[in-house]
């Protein structure tokens, strides 16, 4: 099976999690695509959604479905549904490899639950050979640079095209490559708590309640004590 194969199975095996008449989270990536593709086959059967990211929206949208602002909502959220880049056998994560990090992590914290959707390449024994992204205040980013490199990691700021990649919320990215990361949640509050972090993609103090994970021996499910 391909790796598109994988994800197209996990994005018709999480539409079993969305409740009908709710409005669900929905994340960024190209396993989130593949989910928005198959969830407008019964979005009459849900309220709307909320988009992590304005390609999250826009896609969405081009499918008929409604979409949300966080703002104008509430309740919470009953699910959230997005792609890792690394999840953990403790439903740790790292997210943030389109750059939609700090949306995904607040609608994360607005949801009841997290399901992630990946295939088995992503499920690691310990999280970091994915670069770390961590969304920074521009004016900031060489001073976060230099205090990231002291924790043993190597942090780069992410391009495109040549420049400084640019988030949905106006900031760049810092990606750390050379971690090997141990204890994720207190490194998740180290990193936030950094002045000009506005956050780090580790998603350990709220991390995935499921995963659904594809290989070809069919969708295996990761249930964590969350």
């Amino acid at each position: 099976m391909s790796q598109d194969d994988l994800k197209l199975s996990v994005a018709r095996a999480a539409v079993n999690y969305v409740p009908e008449g709710k409005i669900i989270g929905v994340g960024t990536g190209s396993t989130a695509n593949f989910f928005i593709d198959e969830l407008a086959r019964i979005k009459d059967r849900i309220a709307g959604t909320v988009a992590s990211s304005k390609a999250t929206a826009e896609r969405l949208v081009s499918h008929g479905i409604r979409v949300f602002d966080l703002n104008d909502i509430h309740d919470s959220i009953p699910v959230y549904i997005d792609g890792a880049d690394e999840i953990s056998g403790t439903g740790a994560m790292i997210k943030g490899g389109g750059g939609a990090l700090t949306r995904e992590k607040i609608i994360a914290s607005a949801s009841d639950r997290f399901i992630c959707i990946a295939d088995e390449s992503k499920l690691v024994t310990t999280l970091g050979k994915f670069p770390l992204p961590v969304e920074v205040i521009p004016m900031a980013h060489e001073l976060i640079a230099r205090k990231l490199d002291a924790l043993g990691g190597q942090a780069r700021l992410r391009l495109k095209d040549g420049k400084p990649f640019i988030t949905d919320n106006g900031n760049v990215i810092l990606d750390i490559s050379g971690l090997q990361i141990a204890r994720p949640e207190e490194l998740e509050r180290i990193i936030n708590n950094m002045a000009g972090v506005v956050t780090v993609g580790l998603f350990a103090q709220r991390g995935a309640n499921v995963c659904l994970l594809g290989s070809p021996d069919g969708v295996k499910v990761l249930e964590f004590d969350k």
